[in-house]
């Protein structure tokens, strides 16, 4: 066990650049398997989530070489349709596998998914996708199991809009005979990453990014060189770092229009931000005003940015509101920043937020990924000393997240537990 010991309080400056997007590696990573060949993928993140989702495609008979932030797939060998318990509880993207060995060899089972425990997650949408495409699909003693003879493209109009199932159903659907269409699709950044990386193995995809998505069937895929996109989250949590402590950073490698709803709010909150092509520099300009933040999903407020959001809300003059439309149960970290001053209440799916003049150093916990980087956020922002724990929330999401904020004058260290 490890926790990072740190020193708040003082501006953060400089540049960091921004790794490759955690949620698009844990799902291209499994869409490997639809090739029969060698894919070459660049841009991973050397985060847990994804040694997690390499163990699992060594255990199935992938071959797999991580060299930097580049990894070769060789899935020309596979052995087993099956993921175990153990590794499939680590991470709720496990899932994908569902999709990518139903889709190359008709069958899957997989154990039902792990992952942060942010409230009910459902995993209906993606069953009735695979039904849709002609898929037996039953769960027993916790494993999912789905089988075809052939799958089918159909009509699936999801009843919720789910990144998970819009992706899962593309997995299955790519070799699938004739026309599928999926309605309410998902429209996020990953979604087209995913989209973009089957259609260079030789998929036809059209629509993604949109909430109609096209995929006519083909006989098989080829394997390909591909370099996922930068991650949208973990260049909103160093954003939203640089307001909160008053500081003057350069966001490097982002695409600036995945990050137009948190560039939107800052602005509104007295934040300066300037626009690069391919960069965002965010400033500081004294103490922020209060503003109201509903998550909804793509283009709306990301739901993993609220809770860094709650930080610089903490410290905001006014009241503001937090609003979470994805997920019921994702405020447990508020109890936490509360040990260090932060003046807020929950209800329901609401969290009323009071800001005060500063945050005070405290001894706090990562109660899951995205609440471990408002700890670190907090903890950077707060006068004083602050130690936070269970760091392997956040080891599965941000790669050497440490670092980069030293890189930016910040006072964190890694230390044993």
């Amino acid at each position: 066990m490890e926790k990072f010991v740190v020193r708040g309080g003082k501006p953060l400056i400089g540049r960091v650049k921004i790794s490759g997007a955690k949620n698009s590696a844990v799902a291209v990573i499994p869409a490997a398997i639809l090739s029969c060949s060698r894919c070459v993928i660049s841009n991973i993140p050397r985060i847990n989530d994804t040694f997690y989702l390499l163990d699992m495609m060594e255990y199935i008979g992938v071959k797999v070489d991580f060299q930097g932030n580049t990894i070769y797939i060789d899935s020309s060998n596979i052995k087993s349709t099956s993921i175990p318990v153990d590794l499939a509880n680590r991470l709720r993207a496990s899932y994908y596998f569902l999709g990518a060995l139903l889709g190359r060899y008709k069958e899957a089972h997989v154990p039902m998914p792990g992952g942060c425990n942010i409230g009910v997650r459902p995993i209906d949408q993606h069953i009735k996708g695979f039904r849709s495409l002609g898929a037996e699909v039953y769960i027993e003693h916790g494993i999912i199991h789905a089988k075809a003879d052939k799958l089918i493209g159909s009509n699936i109009y999801l009843d919720v809009v789910s990144v998970g199932a819009t992706i899962n159903i593309m997995l299955a659907a790519c070799m699938a005979e004739g026309l599928t269409v999926i309605e309410n699709a998902a429209k996020e950044p990953h979604v087209v990453d995913v989209a973009n990386f089957l259609n260079a193995m030789g998929a036809s995809i059209k629509g993604a990014g949109t909430d109609v998505i096209r995929i006519k069937g083909v006989s098989e895929l080829r394997p390909c060189e591909y370099s996922i996109i930068p991650d949208q989250i973990e260049a909103g949590t160093f954003m939203i770092a640089a307001a909160s402590t008053q500081g003057d950073i350069i966001v490097d490698d982002v695409i600036p229009t995945h990050m137009e709803p948190l560039t939107a709010k800052l602005k509104e909150m007295g934040v300066i931000v300037e626009e690069g092509e391919s960069s965002i520099r965010v400033i500081g300009n004294g103490r922020t005003k209060a503003v109201d933040i509903k998550t909804l999903p793509y283009p709306g407020f990301p739901t993993d940015l609220q809770q860094p959001m709650a930080v610089l809300l903490g410290i905001s003059k006014g009241t503001s509101i937090i609003t979470e439309n994805v997920w019921e149960s994702r405020f447990k970290y508020i109890e936490e920043l509360k040990k260090m001053g932060l003046n807020a209440r929950v209800e329901g799916r609401s969290a009323i937020i009071e800001g005060v003049e500063e945050l005070l150093g405290a001894e706090v916990s990562a109660t899951d990924l995205r609440a471990g980087a408002a700890m670190v956020v907090a903890a950077l922002t707060a006068k004083g000393m602050s130690i936070v724990h269970n760091l392997e929330h956040i080891d599965r999401g941000y790669e050497r997240i440490e670092d980069k904020f030293i890189q930016l004058g910040g006072d964190i260290v890694r230390v044993k537990d």
